[in-house]
């Protein structure tokens, strides 16, 4: 699972690590898809949030780093944007996106030059609603009586599932958001169409989505027949004794079952569930009324 999560970080920055896109997903997010924030008025910005901890006379340096950041100019004022991409649910987000967004402002001060303001954003490509807090008030329990005096820091998240790829004018990203939308609902059918586009947005799509796709249903070339691409995926799937769509499905259907059963369930049994065999997930989702615990699916999967 960290694995998967890891090849979707590095994809995602390297979607947006070109301006373009970079500058349409914010427009997506702040104005609607208005083209205010423009490509060429974006310079890279030091992504290293460096900060000390600990007490003298050891203090710790400890070094995080930022998805995205970049210095953006709007109708002549600068400020500075950073993105946190999420493939998951995270409860504390809205803390790590606070103290991001700190430490950005503690650098700026230090190094004695104009300070700018700070703007972060979630791009979130999970296939679950963002159900957690989007602000830091959400995130605590605050008396009555001090609600006008604690400061409150916001936390907007866009939600790939969710976008609307027409306001999108990058072709690339618009691609990408498009496919990935139909993987994260698992109607493939969707993508057996007659279209043209490229094996590089189908591949990013894939990996963004956790979705099952290999090289070898690829065809050769730098663009790809949708059609022919999703029958070439269903002839694997059949030769391997699969019918069509179910290998990509019935895993995180299972997953949703079980997460609406138990509350949650721990990485360690994600992963099982992800080297488990059709025929145990099928047993499993026949007994699916009968699970109470963890303990209750290994009995069945072993």
């Amino acid at each position: 699972m960290s694995q998967k999560r890891n090849a979707s970080d590095t994809t995602c920055k390297q979607l947006l690590r070109d301006g373009e896109r970079f500058a349409d997903l914010c427009n997506a997010l702040y104005f609607h898809g208005r083209q205010v924030i423009k490509p060429e008025n974006l310079i890279s910005q030091e992504n290293d949030v460096s900060t000390l901890i600990g007490k003298e006379p050891l203090p710790m340096e400890t070094k995080r780093y930022r998805d995205i950041v970049r210095k953006a100019s709007i109708n002549g004022d600068y400020m500075i944007i950073g993105v946190e991409h999420q493939s998951s649910l995270d409860k504390k987000m809205i803390i790590r996106i606070l103290n991001y967004d700190a430490q950005l402002y503690i650098n700026q001060v230090e190094s004695g030059k104009e300070v700018r303001p700070v703007g972060s954003f979630v791009f979130y490509t999970g296939d679950k609603e963002w159900t957690y807090p989007k602000s830091l008030k959400e995130s605590l329990k605050v008396p009555p009586e001090m609600e006008d005096y604690i400061n409150d820091w916001k936390l907007p998240v866009l939600e790939l599932q969710k976008m609307d790829p027409q306001i999108l004018k990058s072709k690339r990203l618009k691609e990408v958001v498009e496919i990935s939308q139909i993987m994260l609902k698992g109607d493939y059918e969707k993508l057996r169409t007659n279209r043209m586009i490229s094996v590089e947005n189908y591949k990013m799509a894939a990996i963004l989505t956790h979705t099952d796709i290999k090289e070898e249903d690829l065809p050769e070339g730098n663009e790809i027949n949708m059609c022919k691409a999703m029958d070439q995926l269903f002839q694997r799937f059949e030769n391997q004794g699969i019918e069509k769509g179910e290998a990509i499905g019935i895993e995180k259907t299972l997953k949703e079952q079980l997460k609406v059963k138990l509350g949650t369930i721990s990485s360690p049994l994600e992963e099982r569930l992800t080297t488990t065999s059709l025929e145990k997930l099928n047993e499993l989702t026949l007994n699916i009324f009968n699970i109470n615990s963890e303990e209750d699916v290994l009995k069945i999967i072993h």
